[in-house]
């Protein structure tokens, strides 16, 4: 059975698009079916309109609380039936109780390996750090801090000569790849999660 997925966004949603062109495939084990944006003006709103995906705009500073925005988030994701949810630069932080409700359900991409290189300006503690590999990573959302169980990940070099915006586009081409294959698994029930785990089915 095809899974219905939404999108959370707040920006350009650049990996929105690749999740939406590789569901655009026949054969595609999921559909996407619902983009939300915490951020009215974000460009990934009218990307997704154009390819004639519902989408909802939920502002954040309308809400009182981190949990009372979370809900509305919640409430949205299932009156449209949504099995699976995809983070694709939402800049938020979710609640234990968003997280915890759509454990294993929820998926977010990170612009590193991780374990390493949590949170944000990845691309700069990469160069700090003189690695000379990095990367990207698909990983189950849990209430930690890009912590969760990884489901896939891809390694790019890091060049002597690297910015962190060189580094990013070399990263990002990753991304796109990365997680429209991690979400097939997960659609087609070949990675869950268990005892805190990604488990995968022996092919």
């Amino acid at each position: 059975m095809t899974k219905r997925v939404g999108i959370l966004i707040s920006g350009r949603g650049s990996n929105m698009r690749s999740l939406i062109a590789a569901a655009a495939v026949p054969g595609f084990p999921a559909e996407i079916e619902l983009v939300i944006s915490n951020v009215g003006n974000a460009e990934g709103l009218g990307f997704a309109a154009k390819a004639d995906i519902p989408t909802i705009v939920i502002p954040h500073k309308a809400y009182e609380t981190r949990e009372a925005f979370d809900r509305a988030l919640d409430t949205a994701l299932n009156n449209a039936g949504i099995d699976i949810v995809c983070l694709a630069g939402f800049m938020r932080i979710l609640s234990d109780w968003f997280v915890q409700r759509w454990e294993g359900r929820l998926l977010n991409i990170h612009p590193s390996l991780l374990p390493l290189f949590k949170g944000t300006h990845v691309h700069e503690q990469v160069l700090l750090s003189g690695m000379r590999v990095s990367g990207c990573t698909v990983h189950y959302v849990v209430p930690e801090l890009d912590a969760g169980p990884i489901i896939a990940q891809a390694a790019v070099p890091v060049a002597i000569d690297d910015t962190p915006e060189t580094l990013a586009a070399r990263v990002l081409v990753e991304e796109h790849r990365l997680y429209p294959a991690a979400l097939k698994l997960l659609a087609e029930e070949r990675v869950w999660l268990e005892n805190g785990r990604a488990v995968f089915a022996r092919s």
